[in-house]
């Protein structure tokens, strides 16, 4: 069961944004927990659990699969939900962006794209951010999602084109009381309607991005 945060009222039916599955949007806000794993003893990547250790989804990365700029969300069951892989370096030279895509596939095998990142690969680009369009859109705009703040210091968001905050990192204790947190241990707050999947298959490119768990 995911941890409901004190104080929270459980809408009779939120608005869902199922951009993997409707059955990773909650109707109340969740909290969630990431613990990033040692590369020595298990390769590295991350596990998100609840507040009562359940674990909810598994990140592997490089140190697992063997192979860089690519990455895959499994379930708490070990079964992969998504395959995330950056587009090819040498198409990219050129450009002012580096491309991440996130797929799921079906029973089939058949791979169908859910969301894409802008990762900046140039100091000519407007404001430096991060910006994230979902399959099929989900606003108006030529992006649907971006990113506040540094991931590094866990002090970062991801927000909606109004502006409105989707889901929040941070490393302090005061969404966690008695959480002893770290740069390896920290805890991400999902608004209810938001697909946590996804809001965890971005946190795995900003992770690979950045150089921590999912890198060899």
């Amino acid at each position: 069961m995911k941890q409901v945060l004190p104080g929270d009222i459980v809408a009779a039916k939120a608005n869902m944004i199922p951009i993997i599955s409707k059955m990773y949007c909650s109707s109340s806000k969740v909290l969630l927990i990431v613990r990033k794993r040692p590369h020595v003893i298990s390769g590295g990547g991350f596990v998100v659990t609840d507040y009562s250790q359940k674990v909810i989804f598994r990140v592997d990365g490089c140190g697992i699969l063997g192979r860089k700029e690519e990455l895959i969300l499994r379930d708490g069951g070990g079964d992969a939900l998504l395959l995330i892989r950056r587009k090819a370096a040498m198409v990219e030279v050129l450009s002012l962006y580096k491309n991440w895509r996130g797929y799921t596939s079906d029973y089939e095998g058949s791979q169908k794209l859910v969301f894409s990142l802008k990762e900046p690969n140039s100091f000519l680009v407007k404001n430096n951010v991060m910006r994230i369009s979902t399959e099929p859109r989900v606003s108006k705009k030529d992006w649907d999602f971006e990113i506040k703040g540094y991931f590094p210091d866990r002090d970062c968001s991801i927000v909606d084109t109004k502006g409105n905050i989707v889901a929040q990192m941070a490393g302090g204790k005061k969404e966690v009381p008695g959480l002893m947190t770290s740069n390896d241990l920290y805890h991400v707050v999902v608004q209810p309607g938001i697909d946590q999947a996804f809001v965890f298959g971005v946190i795995a490119i900003l992770d690979y991005i950045y150089g921590e768990s999912t890198r060899c």
